[in-house]
């Protein structure tokens, strides 16, 4: 297995994007290295391992690049939560602030979500974890059961964990 500070030698930085004292944390370089990769998936996983679960969610685009492998790796079906413009059929629709200035929507097909079925939600970073929050409220909304958060990267100073600490969450890598 590899170790935590292993998995982050494959996240390039790059400073002062997008803007003047940020830093973009890049995963190309993990996804490129397919021993990389699948040891985040791996570890992603081990902890969920001895919990109850029927399936995998995640909000598109870039959690569907963990969420897929990891329902995989547990054996249980994945839960795609979609935008508006990207759905066909009877859905389930959550509305959401990210800022003061700007709105979402997300929205989950009505017919994937049955009533308690337990869900472990997964994206590949957290930062303040509004559209993580709002993703796990869309899932609660339509009876399912948010049983965990999981994430390759926290931005802790973000505060996301703090939003969602009523669901056991989880981090491979943490930067401040």
């Amino acid at each position: 297995m590899m170790r935590q500070t292993a998995l982050s030698e494959y996240i390039r930085s790059r400073h002062d994007f997008p803007r003047q004292g940020s830093v973009f944390r890049d995963i190309t370089p993990l996804l490129l290295n397919s021993k990389g990769f699948r040891e985040a998936v791996t570890q992603m996983a081990s902890g969920f391992r001895n919990i109850s679960i029927d399936a995998v969610a995640a909000a598109e685009p870039r959690g569907f690049i963990f969420a897929a492998p990891l329902a995989l790796e547990l054996d249980v079906g994945f839960l795609p939560v979609r935008k508006p413009t990207r759905v066909q059929f009877s859905t389930q629709a959550f509305d959401y602030a990210l800022t003061d200035f700007h709105e979402d929507t997300l929205l989950a097909y009505r017919d994937n979500i049955n009533p308690s079925q337990r869900i472990l939600f997964v994206d590949d970073l957290l930062a303040t974890g509004a559209s993580v929050d709002s993703c796990c409220r869309l899932i609660e909304h339509a009876g399912g059961i948010v049983v965990g958060c999981a994430f390759l990267i926290e931005l802790t100073s973000f505060g996301g964990a703090e939003r969602l600490k009523r669901y056991d969450t989880r981090s491979l890598i943490e930067y401040p």
